[in-house]
This record gives structure tokens, sequence and C-alpha cells, in this order.
């Protein structure tokens, strides 16, 4: 397997000299990638607008993004993806996900969370067509095109589309429609037994899932957590079983973070996205300290 290293900006607000020197910084360092969420109601920068500023930055760093895909209009996200793939020579990470179930967060998208997985089933495959076809007729449950045509096409041939997400409907939606699967919040335990339920999805589909393309996106803090983190990672899902569990969420001591990442090699998964769930107070030690972490492990 080919064990890659990239790190979430979680939710940092970064000025632009402040994200430039990340960026060179991951580079110069020797990091995959860098990644952003698609949060409208937390703090942290706008995905699409960062990683056009990255495009012009670095020249080897690849760039991600976990996006919200349900409530986007998918004729203009086709467009703004395959523009930023070119712009960055091909450097572009996609990860599609349903977005956080809270009402704040339901309201800014305008979406009922009933219907987003429905959405989703409808925009992906959409997407993939705008960016391989001509002209483009659809006549879907949210979405009517008559020729519709979407210039440029990515620079990626295809361009890889990656969904996260563990529940049962999510690992079903993995296997019928992406190229990989990236959760979070899960254990090595639960995330080998997601993949299985993956590759059966997509045997049943007539499909295959690169066996590289299993990952995980792992929230850690340096230290202690802080009471009021531990109960917002209890709250998204069931109550945490002990602080085994809790290590496997939310590492913290020194070599936990490793030895989790070491853990979820040996099930199988080989892309992995840090992300420091509290802002670091200087982003150049929280790379150092990462890079001597994690990068002995790239492969």
């Amino acid at each position: 397997m080919k064990v890659r290293i990239g790190v979430g900006t979680g939710t940092a607000v970064m000025e632009g000299d402040g994200l430039a020197g990340v960026l060179d910084d991951l580079e110069e360092l020797g990091f995959d990638s860098l990644w952003w969420s698609d949060v409208l109601t937390v703090a942290g920068d706008d995905p699409l607008v960062a990683m056009a500023f990255a495009a012009g930055r670095v020249r080897r760093l690849k760039l991600g993004t976990t996006m919200v895909l349900p409530g986007r209009n998918p004729v203009r996200l086709a467009k703004q993806l395959a523009t930023l793939d070119r712009l960055s020579g091909g450097r572009l990470l996609v990860t599609f996900v349903l977005g956080l179930r809270t009402p704040a967060e339901l309201a800014a998208l305008g979406l009922d969370a009933a219907r987003r997985g429905a959405q989703l089933d409808e925009l992906l495959p959409l997407l993939r067509r705008l960016w391989t076809e001509d002209s483009v007729d659809h006549d879907g449950p949210r979405w009517s095109l008559a020729g519709a045509r979407v210039e440029p096409k990515p620079l990626q041939v295809p361009l890889d589309v990656w969904l996260g997400g563990s529940a049962p409907s999510a690992l079903r939606r993995v296997g019928e429609l992406a190229d990989g699967w990236l959760p979070a919040l899960c254990t090595p335990q639960e995330a080998a037994a997601g993949r299985l339920v993956v590759e059966e999805a997509a045997a049943g589909a007539g499909r295959v899932v690169d066996p590289e393309h299993f990952g995980v996106s792992i929230g850690y803090v340096r230290g202690e957590p802080p009471p009021e983190l531990l109960r917002r990672v209890a709250a998204r899902r069931a109550p945490l079983a002990g602080d085994a569990e809790r290590r496997d969420l939310l590492p913290g001591a020194p070599g936990e973070l490793r030895a989790l990442v070491e853990r979820f090699v040996d099930a199988g998964f080989s892309k992995f996205v840090v992300r420091p769930v509290l802002p670091p107070s200087s982003w150049r030690h929280e790379l150092e300290w990462l890079a001597e972490e994690l990068l002995v492990l790239q492969t």
C-alpha cells in the first residue's frame, strides 16, 4: 500500500500570508495534501476559494476538500471543480459528504435532512456525466437539464470522487457510486467492518473499489481533550465506551496519533487526513511535530 499523510485545516481561519506559509511548509516537509472542510456554521475558510489560492502557490502538494454535495447546483459545481483541477495541474482531491445534521447547518444549506441522501444519489452520477460528456440531458427528481455542457473538463481522467459517512446507507452508496471511502470518527475495527460492506456493495453493482482508495480523516488534540470537546464527540455518536475508544476517536497523548494510524494501516487503510481539532498556536511547530510523528509511515 502507498501510505499518504495529508493535513486538514479544521476550524482554522487564515490570512493570505498565513495560508501561504502553511502551504510552503507542507510542501517542504513532504506531506501529501492539505484539506479543507465544508461547514457553513463553524469557523473555517471556504474550500473552493482556499483551494484556488493554494493552486497558484504550490506545485506538488495535492489540494483536498470534504465538500457537502446536496444543495449545490451540479452544473456550476462541475465547472468549478474542473477549473480547479486544471489550474492545479491535476492535484484536486474531492470527498463528498452529506454535511452536519444540525438545525443551524441544515437551515444555512437550505436542506431537509431526510432528502440529502437522495440528492447525493442524483448529483454524483450527474457530475460524472458533466465532466465526461459533451452534452448532457437529465430529467431527475431534483434537476432537469437539456443539452448541458461544461467546459473545461477536468485534467484528471477520471476525476476520482470519494465519499464519507459510515451509516449503512452511506457504505452502500460508496460501493455503488464512489471511487473511494474517507470516513471520520470511527475506530479501526469499525473501519475494517465498513470496508467489507463497501466491497460487497461494489461487487453487487458490478464494480471494484481500488484497494488503495480507503482512507480515514482523524481529528486529534495535543494533550488532554477539554471536557466540552469530549461532549461534542460523544454527541455525534453513541456515548464513548471508555478511555480506549476515546483514544481511537480523539487521540491526544504522546504517541497516540501515530499508533492509531498504524492500526488503521494494519486494517488496510492507506490515505489519511489528520486534523488538529483545536487551532494550533503555531502552524510551523504543529507541522514539524506531525512530520516527525507520521511521515516515516509514508511509503
